[in-house]
């Protein structure tokens, strides 16, 4: 731990810019022996890691702590409110070469952001970790707006067998709000959906994914037709629960009522598990779910087997869900939003309630 916290030193003495160093997640951290602390009732299986610059992010997404217009230096603001550490990527990739010789690792992922030299950057830190762990399952999780079919291209050459993209927004409307032009940034929604689609041919179906997060303004009808579309082309959707980041333009946004988000776990799995359609669902006035074409028996079995309520992400070489990220979504000490691990049987009573099933009044058959 002494010779860390001298390596923490000299990183703090000099440029804090990728590719030479990069953050990554507290939870990761800890796994890797990084930083002290145990993470409750499980692992942190996936490595994640994102890319830094002195300069920070160029984007400027109205809920992100790396908004280029958010108060403070680049390499002290937080990212889904906590911090995440900067470490030389050499010794990140010695970490996981040990790890994974010790216990495994089920997945690393080196996420972009939005600057100049992140396209060439992503492909050394990656070429770098696969060099010491060459069967570690690697994702990228990319920027669409810089990047190109070149770039896919070689990213799979070096190691990366899986991309995600966090498109965020469910609709173009509110991607323009957020991350577009009406919020002062460098994104596009065509040229998401273009890359998307690219990395869907190159990569293949279900090896791309999409980040979106639940809470931005849009409604359950939104993200039930997002799902659908994703779930037709064989791509991905993973969840995340908004939350107000300090600092940030939508900083008095409230978060989404927990039993909100626990319903449109249970119609996501549906829809990717049981063929639920868009006609079996019924939405209110405001385009809220509120009646399912579903039996009890149905949703009692989804709650009891907990999957649908766990953290959406990327598998590990055995096909088991990787990508957990033990705080994501909440803080220690908050309510589970997804679960890094299998519910327990409390869990899945507290889901139960969550869910408030006595306001899903089943849809009339005619």
């Amino acid at each position: 731990m002494e010779q860390i916290k001298q390596t923490e030193k000299r990183t703090s003495e000099v440029s804090l810019t990728s590719p030479d160093v990069v953050r990554i997640s507290m939870a990761a951290a800890v796994e890797l022996g990084l930083k002290p602390g145990t993470i409750q009732g499980c692992r942190c299986n996936c490595i994640n890691l994102l890319q830094v610059y002195d300069e920070g992010c160029a984007a400027n997404c109205s809920y992100c702590g790396l908004a280029r217009e958010r108060p403070g230096l680049a390499d002290e603001n937080t990212f889904i409110r906590v911090s995440w550490p900067i470490y030389p990527t050499e010794l990140i990739a010695q970490k996981i070469a040990e790890v994974e010789a010790r216990l495994g690792v089920g997945r690393v992922c080196v996420s972009q952001v939005h600057h100049r030299s992140n396209n060439a950057d992503m492909l050394a830190i990656v070429r770098q970790i696969r060099k010491v762990a060459p069967v570690v399952p690697i994702s990228g999780l990319v920027n669409a707006t810089t990047m190109s079919e070149g770039v896919l291209r070689e990213l799979k050459a070096a190691g990366a067998d899986m991309v995600g993209f966090g498109l965020d927004a469910a609709t173009p409307e509110i991607f323009e709000q957020a991350r577009g032009r009406k919020a002062r940034g460098p994104h596009n929604w065509e040229r998401y959906w273009s890359m998307i689609r690219l990395a869907r041919r190159l990569y293949g179906a279900r090896h791309v994914n999409c980040h979106v997060i639940v809470g931005l303004g849009e409604t359950d009808r939104d993200l039930v037709r997002l799902i659908s579309d994703a779930v037709r082309d064989e791509i991905a959707v993973f969840l995340f629960s908004f939350n107000p980041e300090p600092g940030t333009v939508m900083q008095h946004v409230q978060a989404q009522p927990i039993w909100r988000h626990r319903r449109v776990q249970l119609v996501k799995h549906l829809i990717e598990n049981h063929g639920l359609t868009e006609s079996e669902i019924e939405f209110d006035d405001h385009g809220m779910i509120s009646k399912l074409d579903v039996s009890d028996e149905l949703i009692d079995r989804t709650i009891d087997e907990g999957i649908a309520f766990m953290t959406d992400g990327c598998p590990d070489r055995h096909g088991v869900m990787a990508c957990n990220r033990p705080y994501g979504s909440y803080r220690p000490g908050e309510a589970f939003r997804d679960y890094p691990f299998m519910p327990k049987a409390a869990d899945k009573a507290d889901i139960h309630k969550q869910l408030k099933l006595e306001e899903l009044q089943p849809m009339k058959v005619a």
